[in-house]
């Protein structure tokens, strides 16, 4: 079902800044989207995320927290390389239990990832709960609004490269 995008959230509300993409996805769950984009909170259910991986999007967006050694709070955008897969440490690119790298390892053996993979990150400051609060830390949460502008950016371009032949379509 080529034509499709899987916007995933990865995290765990309960480890602070770990919920980053679960805050991400909840906050783009609200929003209207053309029917061939898919948005889901995956939250900590790996094997789930790879299943659907495997299930022929032309590009998928995870969102995460990920410890890349900058400043908590930065934000950033990675195309993930699909032919890599193999040959990448599985944490690599998290400190956390579910690691974007395995689930997508995973979707490789459980039939491909045909598409683009992307990963919408923030470093974040803590993957913890302080004193039993559940939430962003303040130096993340801002980052939630830079990753909302960056997702629906990438998204509309992704589509517009899909529907380029179709005059007068513009995503949004």
């Amino acid at each position: 079902m080529s034509g499709r995008i899987l916007i995933a959230g990865i995290g765990n509300i309960f480890l602070g800044d770990d919920a980053f993409g679960v805050e991400v996805i909840r906050e783009l769950s609200s929003r209207v989207w053309p029917d061939d984009v898919r948005v889901v909170d995956f939250g900590v259910r790996g094997y789930d995320l790879a299943l659907a991986l495997t299930d022929g999007y032309e590009a998928a967006i995870l969102v995460d927290a990920v410890e890349r050694g900058e400043p908590p709070g930065t934000t950033y955008l990675v195309e993930i390389d699909g032919a890599e897969l193999s040959k990448l440490d599985p944490d690599s690119l998290n400190a956390h239990s579910l690691s974007p790298v395995s689930v997508l390892q995973m979707a490789q053996s459980l039939g491909g990832v045909g598409g683009k993979l992307f990963l919408v990150g923030c470093e974040p400051a803590t993957l913890e709960s302080l004193d039993g609060q559940i939430g962003l830390s303040d130096a993340v949460r801002p980052a939630v609004t830079q990753a909302l502008e960056l997702i629906e950016s990438l998204a509309s371009d992704l589509l517009r490269s899909k529907r380029a032949p179709t005059a007068g379509f513009m995503p949004g």
